[in-house]
């Protein structure tokens, strides 16, 4: 523990027990318990949160490189990235048919 040996801590607990007394140190002792638990589940989330944050880190990164190797394959292909993205084809695909339909029941 934090550098205290075994007289130490008798020393401690003798004296805590004529401080406290007998009839409320077991319930002290109970709670000092439940509150190092407590203390100790808040450390291990804390410490795997830290890990989710390193893991999204990593995969952010590993998703720039990817990004930029796509676009230096594109380069060095001389074909130019795609400038649409894809909601917007798809915008334009349905905008198509309908002005398609609209002028098949215009002509009719």
């Amino acid at each position: 523990m934090f550098g205290i040996g075994m007289p130490e801590l008798i020393l401690i607990l003798a004296v805590a027990l004529i401080v406290i007394g007998p009839k409320k140190l077991p319930d002290l002792a109970r709670s000092l318990g439940k509150g190092m638990a407590e203390f100790k589940k808040a450390t291990r989330d804390f410490k795997s949160s830290l890990d989710i944050d390193t893991d999204i880190k990593e995969t952010r990164d590993t998703l720039k490189e990817a990004k930029e190797e796509i676009h230096n394959a594109f380069d060095a292909s001389q074909v130019p990235p795609p400038e649409k993205d894809l909601k917007e084809e798809k915008e334009e695909k349905k905008e198509e048919k309908e002005s398609a339909q609209g002028a098949s029941q215009d002509g009719e």
